[in-house]
Order: structure tokens, then sequence, then C-alpha cells
């Protein structure tokens, strides 16, 4: 256990002595083909295995939603990974709600997790939208990694501006799609779209972990950021 989420479980312990518990939510995407390469995508294993040992570790109650419920679609699996067999073994949604049928006010934050499949469906989900903007003017934090932040793009506030405005984002990048291959694949460039909507990008090297913090708004590069947005995220639960 990491120092910061050591003293963010002390504060928790001290906080469930006054009937306190504090909800993290998990949102994974429901879509399962990588465009019309034939290939099967999803969300990305160990983007939400990770954030939920480093939450739960933490003494966070951890829930999950998926843009269409149920059994959403997983990739990149690896069962010799330990975090991930826990996960699957103990976590791991097969009846997810939809975002729709949960409330906003249950939840302290929202964390997205990432996986190809999320260019699809995250930007469209009206529900998802409006789910994630009342956490965040309630108080709560947002996270997001990867292609995660595809949740983000068309998220707008009570006064009307999008919640990335202004904001300094991290995402996967123009030139990480390009390494992977899926630069003709995905329907948009997501540092692109995130710049549209006022965000500013700040890119860091390829496949290495870039996390950047901006208020209540925390977002992570690739896969190698997932454990750091979740512990910035605790940092941020534990700071309010």
């Amino acid at each position: 256990m990491s120092a910061l989420v050591e003293s963010y479980w002390i504060s928790m312990c001290r906080s469930r002595q006054h009937g306190v518990m504090t909800r993290v939510l998990i949102a994974l995407t429901s879509h399962e083909k990588l465009g019309e390469t034939g290939e099967a995508t999803g969300y990305h294993a160990g983007e939400a295995a990770i954030p939920w040992q480093v939450f739960t570790d933490a003494g966070l109650t951890v829930e999950f939603v998926a843009v269409s419920g149920g059994t959403p679609p997983v990739t990149s699996r690896d069962d010799n990974d330990p975090v991930q067999r826990r996960y699957f073994a103990h976590a791991a949604p097969t009846d997810a709600p939809k975002p729709g049928e949960v409330s906003p006010a249950d939840y302290a934050a929202i964390f997205f997790a990432g996986g190809h499949g999320t260019m699809w469906d995250f930007p469209h989900s009206a529900e998802l939208a409006r789910l994630t903007a009342d956490i965040y003017q309630a108080g709560g934090i947002v996270g997001a990694v990867c292609h995660g932040p595809a949740a983000l793009v068309n998220v707008t506030l009570a006064d009307g501006s999008h919640l990335v405005t202004g904001k300094r984002v991290a995402a996967f990048t123009n030139a990480e799609e390009q390494a992977v291959g899926a630069t003709g694949v995905v329907p948009f460039s997501l540092a692109d779209e995130l710049v549209a909507r006022g965000a500013e990008h700040v890119p860091g090297p390829d496949f290495a972990e870039r996390v950047i913090s901006d208020g209540r708004l925390v977002t992570g590069q690739n896969p190698a950021s997932a454990r750091g947005v979740a512990e910035r995220m605790v940092a941020a639960l534990a700071a309010r």
C-alpha cells in the first residue's frame, strides 16, 4: 500500500466512526467491435482492475456502470497478472446498471476506464454525460485514463460550458494512436476533440506514465497512467 493510499485509508477509518462511507463509480464501455476491422474491443482490463485495487485499498466502496448495462466487453485481459485475477474473481461486473439507473448523489467520484470501445459509445451517451456533470457539479471528482476521456467531450455543465473547457488534460495521443495502427479505425482523434472543446491537451512521451490534475478533474494518457490517476483521485477525495 502506497503512503498516499495508506493516509487516505486512515482518514476513511476515522470517517466511518461518524457513519460516513465514500463510494466511487467506475464507468465501462459496452461497445465490442473495433470499427470495420472485424476485431473485438471493449474496456481495457488493467485500466479497470488497477484503479479498482487502488480505490478498495483506500477503503472506498467501488461500484460499476456500463453504457448499455449487463456484462461489458473486455480486452487486454491478462490472467497472469495478480491484480487482474483478483478483479475478475471478485469485482468485474456481469450485471452492471446503465448510467440512468444510478443516482449521482450516491457517488463522490466517477472514473472512466479506457479501451478503444469507449470511442464509439462514451461520447454519445446522454445519460452518462448527465451523470458525470451531476457528480462534478456536486463537488465530486472526475477521473479518466487513456481513451476514457472520450466520455468527457460532450459533458456540459449547468452554465452551458464543457467540463473540460479551460482544463489541462491528458489522453491517448495522436502519436500513440498511430503507433498502435488505429488512427484510421477510431471515429475521431480524442486529443483533437478535447482541444476542440476548449481543453489544453498536455501530451507526454509515447506509452509513458502521464497524469494531469486540474482541480477536481484527473486524467491519464495511457494504460501506464491508470494507477497514477486512481491515486490522484484518492488524494483529491482526501483533500475534500
